[in-house]
């Protein structure tokens, strides 16, 4: 595995310092299609005098993520990368469809055979900060902006949780499940407890909550209600013990269940579905807390929520304080394309693409 200190230099400066991990096989050309490492074998051979011109873009309106690490991949990998012209813009960034987003100048047997890798890590990282910054668009739409936490650690191999963190942190969820989501600007993974807490104490809510909060009494204390599938009663529970000290109450129901509390009154079921977190049943959690003076007691809900269930809620007026969301977010739903558009600085590109010239792009030093 080898390490490279990104630090770029001019304006492109924002959240750059960090350190990527690359594998150092890549050098080696394992991770590229085997169509460009002959391309570049054919151009040192009949062309090495030659100088392309690289364009990179997508189709989509979008929260760009993924240049720094891209750059840092090019600076690492790519022979005499001190020699090649980088444009870009900035992680972050709002891009329209076919921007382009980097553009890169030079041999191509000295990077061409990264344009896969990039293309790569460009969709993903991209298409997760998009994800995250629709879902938190949808979070906000009642005029109340609701904090969105990134559970997606269950959802991808575990080796992708640096990078995707960091791209939920760019779609600006600030919340994440796992320190290694963290990783890259330096903080610690968030989160509370899990079903398997509860199942260590028989079940008892209550007790596992108390174990929790003696031993980490520095957290808030979120305690999960649904292991029972009777929220309501289990919330309720623990609001009594703990009162001013319970920050919120995560709801997680599977949705394959009905909560005990429509199984008590029937007479509240409608056309709705009563199974997993639905409104009904988080409407009926808050009169429930309220009734007894907890109002401080916030509600959480997590399991199968994407952007257009988070709008939907929003919208109704459920009074969710946070959602946890995973797998919707990390759905590769926008992919890029790298182009050679310029041949020795004259138009030269296959039909119907070319230089879409983009006065966004700064030039990128290098310096590492």
């Amino acid at each position: 595995m080898k390490e490279i200190e990104l630090k770029m230099a001019g304006k492109i400066d924002r959240l750059t310092n960090r350190t990527f991990k690359f594998d150092e096989s890549v050098g080696d050309g394992w991770f590229s299609a085997v169509y460009f490492l002959k391309t570049a074998i054919l151009a040192k051979k009949y062309c090495s005098k030659d100088i392309v011109t690289m364009q990179f873009f997508q189709r989509h309106h979008a929260v760009l993520c993924g240049i720094d690490e891209a750059v840092a991949l090019l600076h690492t990998f790519a022979q005499k990368p001190e020699e090649l012209e980088i444009q870009a813009l900035r992680d972050g960034d709002r891009i329209e469809p076919f921007e382009a987003v980097l553009t890169v100048t030079g041999p191509y047997q000295s990077f061409g055979f990264l344009e896969g890798i990039i293309d790569g890590i460009l969709a993903r990282r991209t298409s997760i900060a998009t994800n995250v910054y629709d879902v938190i668009q949808a979070a906000g739409v009642s005029g109340k902006q609701k904090p969105i936490i990134f559970m997606g650690d269950r959802d991808d191999h575990f080796m992708q949780q640096a990078g995707d963190g960091y791209a939920a942190y760019i779609g600006g969820a600030q919340a994440q499940a796992t320190h290694a989501m963290n990783e890259w600007w330096g903080v610690k993974g968030m989160g509370t407890m899990p079903h398997a807490l509860i199942q260590l104490f028989k079940g008892d809510v209550v007790v596992a909550a108390e174990a929790y909060h003696v031993t980490f009494p520095e957290d808030d204390l979120i305690v999960l209600v649904d292991y029972n599938n009777d929220v309501i009663t289990d919330a309720l529970r623990v609001a009594r013990h703990f009162g001013e000290a319970l920050k919120g109450v995560r709801i997680d129901t599977s949705r394959t269940m009905v909560d005990q509390y429509f199984i008590r009154n029937p007479e509240v079921m409608g056309s709705f579905d009563p199974r997993g977190v639905n409104a009904e049943l988080v409407c009926a959690l808050r009169r429930a807390l309220d009734a007894e003076g907890f109002g401080h007691v916030q509600i959480v809900v997590s399991g199968g929520f994407d952007k257009d269930r988070i709008l939907m809620f929003e919208r109704e007026g459920v009074p969710v304080d946070m959602y946890g969301v995973g797998a919707s977010l990390l759905k590769i739903n926008i992919g890029f394309t790298g182009d050679n558009v310029l041949l020795n600085g004259e138009h030269c590109a296959k039909a119907g693409r070319k230089l879409n010239p983009n006065p966004r792009l700064e030039k990128v030093a290098y310096k590492v």
